[in-house]
């Protein structure tokens, strides 16, 4: 008996001995029987066919999420998790940047920078440092100023070991330096 393969389980009834085979559009339709797996390892089968087994259990665990469907990119190969971010990626390629500016009609992919930029216009600045209360725009640049407070240079150049706060410094520091 060949096993079917099927693509979206939707339960394992147990994981030892079968899986429901049947989608629910299919179960109104027709009840489907499950399909149990008839190579469970006896006592008596070789130790290379348990292995095999093995190797072919169902990897299906309680509480564990199964990887989702990459989505690839067509141009550039690149994968992503999410149809959505994807659709966002192609936007880089087809150079699409459907949100404008009303005040400066400078374009953007994505609504989030948009949002940012328009703090430009108004000034507005809600990222605010707790030590000397100098604002920020962006949260990634409160970010990167906290650093001077807790004097953190996570960066360190491979080749004379000196640190930067930030990853554009030491990149500067590679090109100009080394």
């Amino acid at each position: 008996m060949s096993r079917r393969k099927n693509p979206h389980p939707q339960r394992a009834v147990n994981a030892r001995t079968g899986l429901k085979v049947a989608r629910e559009e299919e179960e109104e339709e027709r009840e489907e029987p499950l399909v149990l797996c008839l190579r469970i390892p006896d006592e008596d089968d070789d130790l290379e066919a348990n292995q095999q087994i093995q190797k072919e259990k169902t990897t299906f665990k309680k509480g564990v999420k199964r990887k989702r469907t990459q989505h690839e990119c067509d141009v550039c190969e690149k994968m992503f998790d999410r149809p959505s971010t994807l659709a966002v990626h192609m936007r880089t390629h087809t150079n699409e940047k459907p949100y404008e500016c009303d005040v400066c009609q400078k374009s953007f992919t994505q609504a989030g920078n948009l949002k940012t930029h328009m703090r430009i216009h108004t000034n507005e600045m809600p990222y605010e440092c707790d030590v000397c209360e100098k604002s920020f725009r962006q949260y990634v640049t409160l970010q990167n100023h906290m650093r001077i407070h807790a004097n953190e240079k996570p960066y360190e150049c491979d080749v004379c070991e000196m640190k930067f706060r930030e990853s554009g410094q030491m990149k500067k520091h590679m090109r100009t330096q080394h």
